[in-house]
């Protein structure tokens, strides 16, 4: 009890400010127990009783970052709900799907959107599945090889927020795996966060200008005053290069490490910490400048005019008058060459010019390469049509309901 009490004091001093550190001891830990010590006494003496700084380490980091890839979920969560918001608002609007970053097929912007909160959506799973399986005490493991004192390791266990003990001692001091793998996670969130930078950067360029990020999340130029520049789009990207650098930065650390417990190993919280903290603000941040950004519908639409996407479906249009697919191919492939000579559409031709191709084409055709038609009849499951990508987001909304 006496023990309690001193810590408890200890503590708010130290988080008050009464109490600093002092540098000339060997660590934290010892800084501590002398401290007790000179607070209640000889029973501070006993605070070392059937423990190392191996396993009060070990305890430490774990609880450390299972609390901070739980915040990770929270954040993902936000995030997964801004994207699934604003696709239901775009549901229906079109836009270039792209694919080599060359225009394919029509899709909508709301789908385009949803697609990314599937990614993080994963990052979400992997994130509960990295905790499960750091929810292990290594208190009462001591330097590698345990204790002789009768402790109860399932008390301790549980009463620090445990699932359970950890089973060998010497891997619980010397494991590092959950730090190993919540920096892969987070080099994961990066990288989708990075991914979906990059076509922000894109969409709001002048040669796309499908979206203006607003001037919380943007700045002007030093010198050109029509500059809008996305920077905070570019810092998360660039960002993303320094978490894959924590990563490879703690298997480089363990890699050539004999059991048990290293010196080495306390390289890994500079590390870990810096891949959390850049995760975290990043997610922070782009929730708010996707939340914050302007649509430019009309821009999408004009966009989706242009480039043949409807091209699939003319052959698909033939397909469906008994032509093998690879004829309808070419015969849609030799529309779109004398669309180019002519500098016209697919919707501009004339059912005579159709025929010229085909005898099948009928005035129908005009129905079938109509971008909104094009769009909405593609219901399959996880397609870009309205009701599929409403589905898209309902799986999405009751998903985070249960993560």
């Amino acid at each position: 009890d006496k023990i309690i009490c001193g810590l408890e004091e200890i503590l708010h001093d130290m988080e008050t400010g009464i109490l600093v550190c002092d540098p000339s001891s060997e660590d934290i830990h010892t800084f501590v127990e002398s401290e007790l010590i000179k607070r209640i006494g000889v029973a501070g003496k006993s605070l070392h009783t059937a423990r190392s700084r191996n396993d009060q380490a070990a305890v430490d980091l774990r609880m450390y970052v299972k609390e901070e890839i739980t915040q990770t979920v929270t954040l993902l969560k936000l995030l997964c709900k801004v994207i699934a918001d604003k696709a239901e608002l775009y549901s229906m609007d079109i836009m270039p799907g792209y694919t080599h970053t060359q225009r394919a097929q029509p899709i909508t912007f709301g789908y385009h959107l949803i697609s990314y909160a599937m990614m993080f959506l994963r990052d979400i799973d992997r994130c509960n599945d990295a905790y499960d399986r750091m929810d292990v005490s290594p208190l009462g493991a001591c330097a590698f090889a345990g204790t002789s004192y009768p402790i109860d390791r399932s008390m301790t266990a549980k009463e620090l927020g445990f699932d359970h003990a950890s089973e060998n001692s010497m891997d619980a001091v010397s494991d590092r795996d959950y730090v190993l793998e919540t920096a892969f996670i987070n080099s994961a969130i990066m990288m989708h966060l990075s991914r979906f930078a990059e076509e922000m950067i894109l969409w709001s360029s002048w040669e796309y200008k499908f979206i203006e990020i607003s001037d919380g999340y943007s700045t002007g130029s030093s010198i050109m005053p029509q500059k809008k520049n996305p920077d905070m789009c570019e810092l998360v990207r660039g960002k993303s290069g320094r978490v894959f650098g924590d990563l490879m930065s703690l298997l480089t650390m363990m890699k050539g490490l004999p059991q048990a417990y290293n010196k080495d190993m306390q390289e890994d919280k500079e590390a870990i910490f810096d891949s959390i903290d850049t995760v975290k603000i990043c997610l922070m941040v782009f929730s708010g400048m996707l939340g914050s950004i302007t649509i430019f519908k009309d821009n999408m639409k004009t966009a989706a005019k242009k480039g043949f996407i409807n091209a699939t479906d003319c052959a698909d249009y033939l397909t469906g008058k008994g032509i093998p697919f690879r004829e309808a191919y070419r015969i849609t492939g030799e529309l779109v060459a004398a669309c180019i000579k002519n500098g016209t559409t697919l919707e501009e031709l004339s059912l005579d010019q159709y025929k010229k191709h085909s005898t099948l084409f009928e005035n129908d055709i005009y129905d079938a390469v109509d971008l909104g038609k094009c769009v909405e009849k593609r219901t399959s499951k996880g397609g870009t049509g309205g009701i599929a990508v409403k589905e898209q987001i309902l799986y999405v909304r009751e998903k985070l309901l249960n993560v």
